[in-house]
């Protein structure tokens, strides 16, 4: 009898307290959105795409790039990549390798043909900008949830379409930015913008993103990315193709000695 009464007591009492006491706060709610959005892609194993890099200058000069990209699915790690320039022929052969951690600096290498050697590039040097675009070798690595704090700013529309706005803060000293902030679609918690704020929090830079389409019936991936850096005028945008997913890949294939021979 007593337990009946308390049941009864904790329910009328949960009913009739007002709603905000049970409700999240913005860093648990702004995890909870993150969280959602890695998990919804889990389970791609290894993908494979080509990609033409366009860099423009403030004038709105062009210089393009061709890349082959391989990616590798980590389950208890983070993700491992592969890009490889074809052209032009002054960086053709040129091979950068990066291998994600949800905890702790990532390792990434980068194989230069005219010197004929592999330079690793040191956690402080992360916020150096990628064979001359806008991307920084940050900007590289797989999203992992452990990497930010968070924080939940509010709904709002990007494009016409509704999304989640998350204040992103990075746990790495030696990041370039003091904080991003996201939109993510509420359909399907795809990333469709991002701002980045600089050591000083100014706004350094925003990348967007567009053209999703599904893969596995499961995967959406963006068939352009655009990184414009609000400083310089300059900007960068990626545009992919010819996407295959499971297609064998393994850890052999992403290794530091195998540079000097990717294809």
């Amino acid at each position: 009898m007593f337990i009946k009464k308390m049941t009864a007591v904790l329910v009328t009492l949960a009913l009739t307290l007002p709603l905000t006491t049970f409700a999240q706060t913005p860093a648990e709610r702004g995890l909870e959105i993150s969280q959602e959005s890695k998990r919804l892609d889990v389970g791609w194993g290894d993908s494979t795409s080509d990609m033409v890099m366009v860099l423009r200058n403030d004038q709105g000069q062009e210089s393009i790039r061709e890349i082959k990209n391989k990616s590798l699915e980590q389950i208890n790690d983070g993700d491992k990549s592969i890009s490889i320039f074809d052209r032009p022929r002054d960086v053709k052969g040129t091979a950068f390798l990066s291998f994600s951690h949800p905890v702790g600096a990532d390792d990434q290498w980068l194989y230069l043909p005219s010197l004929k050697r592999v330079k690793r590039i040191s956690s402080k040097n992360k916020s150096g900008p990628f064979m001359g675009s806008e991307f920084s070798f940050e900007d590289l690595s797989s999203f992992e949830v452990a990497k930010y704090s968070y924080q939940y700013l509010g709904d709002e529309q990007f494009n016409g379409v509704d999304c989640y706005k998350v204040e992103q803060f990075p746990v790495d000293e030696n990041s370039g930015y003091t904080r991003r902030i996201v939109w993510l679609d509420k359909a399907h918690y795809r990333l469709q913008k991002a701002d980045f704020y600089d050591r000083k929090n100014a706004l350094l830079k925003t990348l967007s993103y567009h053209d999703y389409k599904h893969y596995l019936d499961k995967f959406w991936r963006a068939d352009n990315a655009l990184m414009v850096n609000h400083q310089t005028g300059k900007s960068t945008e990626l545009k992919w193709q010819n996407y295959a997913f499971k297609t064998g890949l393994k850890e052999s294939d992403f290794s530091k000695s195998g540079l000097r021979r990717a294809r």
